[in-house]
């Protein structure tokens, strides 16, 4: 599989950037608007519609429609792990139902003094076989902007303090 990765930090602490990611809301405010994200639903993982934590079983299911051209996708995600320890926490989802072949991403963040250092990882697999793993290395082409459009506004609502006035 191909992989694509980005770190920033954010100077914000630990805690809030972790609750900022565990949310529907920061999803939605995180995904760049020319992807043209709508969420459908949100289902924890007791069967309970519209969670405040995207805990491990939490199923998004949702649609991106790219620059408003594109046909519109479906998108299933299960959040697979949750994690928090001293100093780190980190989540992974996985794309059941999508545009990819395969989608898995780590989502990792480091306590860093005040600040804290976000990591992604996606490990994915682009449709289409023999053709989609020979153009894969371009893909970080199309990642690159959506990846560092999210943590701009990532490092924009937590640093600026607005995203808890938002809460």
């Amino acid at each position: 599989m191909a992989t694509y990765r980005r770190s920033v930090r954010i100077h914000a602490p630990l805690e809030e950037v972790w609750d900022f990611h565990s949310t529907e809301q920061g999803l939605e405010a995180l995904t760049p608007d020319w992807m043209g994200l709508t969420v459908e639903s949100v289902i924890g993982p007791d069967g309970e519609p519209d969670p405040d934590v995207l805990e491990a079983g939490s199923e998004l299911h949702m649609s991106v429609q790219p620059l408003g051209i594109a046909p519109r996708q479906s998108w299933t995600s299960v959040i697979t792990e949750r994690e928090e320890r001293d100093g780190a926490a980190w989540f992974v989802d996985v794309m059941e139902d999508g545009p990819f072949a395969a989608w898995e991403h780590t989502h990792s963040f480091f306590a860093d003094g005040d600040a804290t250092v976000l990591r992604d990882h996606v490990e994915y697999e682009l449709p289409f076989g023999v053709l989609g793993r020979t153009v894969a290395p371009l893909s970080g082409i199309g990642f690159a902007p959506m990846f560092r459009q999210r943590h701009q506004v990532t490092r924009e609502l937590l640093e600026s303090g607005s995203w808890r006035r938002q809460r």
